[in-house]
């Protein structure tokens, strides 16, 4: 999980791999998350920079703080991300697969096709 990259800060990088996380089913509804100091100590980052991670996720609704307990995955949180993503595809992946498929003369069925190509090798 340590392979930070320079394009953005380490605290919003960890915030999304466990936003990834979340979606992936590895964090389920109410789950505590590792303690702040158990994943700086991992990951060999400073604690302020997890803190920083799970207030970005807490101002986002999808974790909860609770007071002397840790951090909780908030309820309804995979399936928020998972309509959020679904929402962001269709707004904005599919306007772009529209125009590549007209630019590139590639028919729907053809696109299809090697879409249950796709699907069927990552199963």
């Amino acid at each position: 999980m340590s392979d930070w990259k320079d394009d953005q800060p380490i605290f919003r990088q960890l915030a999304g791999k466990i936003v990834e996380q979340i979606m992936q089913g590895v964090w389920k509804d109410q789950q505590a998350l590792p303690s702040v100091r158990t994943i700086a100590a991992d990951l060999k980052i400073n604690h302020l920079t997890v803190m920083k991670s799970y207030q970005l996720l807490v101002d986002d609704g999808l974790v909860e703080k609770k007071r002397g307990q840790g951090m909780f995955v908030a309820i309804g949180a995979e399936a928020q991300l998972k309509q959020r993503a679904y929402s962001d595809f269709v707004a904005n992946k599919i306007p772009d697969i529209a125009n590549t498929l007209k630019n590139i003369d590639m028919s729907i069925d053809e696109l299809v096709s090697l879409l249950e190509q796709h699907t069927k090798e990552k199963s």
